[in-house]
């Protein structure tokens, strides 16, 4: 398992000061200790509307002189829009993702089944789109069966263009749509039914589920379909000896079991990788704090996975 970026982290949006750019973010995963960078289109770091053939070219070539993987770029779509605009609007945007993803020389998109969005122009720092997470099973009355359907549809519909490019897409098990958990977005998968459709499985996701036997069973019942996953790096602390410690979670108050996942997925073979993600404000002493916090975060985090992997690997 090898460990990556997500440049969301820098992307300004949660933290107190300015964002840094895709070069800038190559840098600094190579000065941290990563292998790769994860592409988030997304605005003001990467969004295909802003980045020309010119600039993707300097983007992979620095990233190969630096020896850091572009690994995978990561799309905020949304297929469920109630209106037919919306959804051809996300359509037409998953195109430009795909094309940026393949002058990049990435083979995988991470996609949404549906995302709340950002809204970023509204207060000093990014809030999410109000959204139900929803309970693990849920009555699917007509409403919920038609969104559900434009996901699969769509999802279909984009897996086709971008199986002419080599790409595969990478469901990510992220509400509203889907439950939380792994179960609902291991049955869409299933019933898009693209070769070139995987799942993108994040244990925060779901969030007081986090017992050993249940981690197992998600690693067991999604094995050979996973082939990306993220950790936040927004909950970690160090001691005055310098010990890392894992704090509880902020959806949840509980500890995530990154120990179990991560032991599942060696042993089922996982060799992708490991994304470290820091997108929520950074508040200390209900300030908004600076870079400096996501630099120490990153660290530390990055530091704690590394050990839970050579753990797993010792075990």
């Amino acid at each position: 398992m090898k460990f990556a970026l997500l440049t969301v982290t820098y992307g300004g949006l949660f933290y107190k000061g300015k964002s840094l750019s895709l070069e800038d973010q190559i840098h600094r995963a190579k000065e941290f200790g990563f292998d790769a960078l994860a592409v988030e289109t997304k605005r003001p770091v990467a969004s295909p509307l802003d980045l020309n053939k010119t600039d993707r070219t300097r983007i992979k070539n620095l990233a190969a002189d630096e020896g850091i993987t572009l690994c995978a770029v990561e799309s905020m779509s949304n297929f469920a829009g109630k209106h037919m605009e919306e959804r051809e609007n996300n359509l037409a945007m998953m195109r430009y993702v795909l094309e940026m993803a393949k002058d990049l020389g990435v083979d995988l998109v991470k996609v949404f089944a549906a995302w709340p969005g950002l809204i970023n122009d509204e207060e000093d720092i990014a809030l999410y789109g109000q959204f139900e997470r929803g309970n693990y099973y849920k009555r699917l009355w007509p409403a919920e069966l038609r969104k559900w359907n434009h996901c699969v549809e769509g999802i279909r519909e984009v897996a086709d263009i971008a199986s002419d490019m080599g790409i595969t897409l990478a469901l990510q098990n992220h509400a509203p749509v889907l439950s939380k958990g792994y179960e609902d977005t291991l049955t869409m998968m299933q019933e898009i039914d693209r070769r070139n459709v995987k799942l993108c499985i994040d244990v925060p996701l779901f969030y007081e589920r986090q017992s050993d036997e249940y981690i197992r069973e998600a690693v067991e019942k999604c094995q050979g379909q996973i082939v990306h996953t993220h950790y936040g790096a927004w909950n970690f602390s160090q001691k005055k000896n310098g010990e890392i410690i894992q704090d509880p979670s902020p959806s949840t108050g509980d500890l995530i079991n990154y120990q179990a996942y991560i032991e599942a997925l060696y042993h089922a073979g996982y060799t992708g990788y490991l994304t470290s993600e820091y997108c929520l404000p950074v508040i200390r002493n209900h300030q908004l704090a600076g870079i400096e916090e996501v630099d120490h975060a990153t660290r530390i985090s990055l530091q704690y996975m590394k050990q839970l992997v050579q753990q797993a690997v010792l075990a």
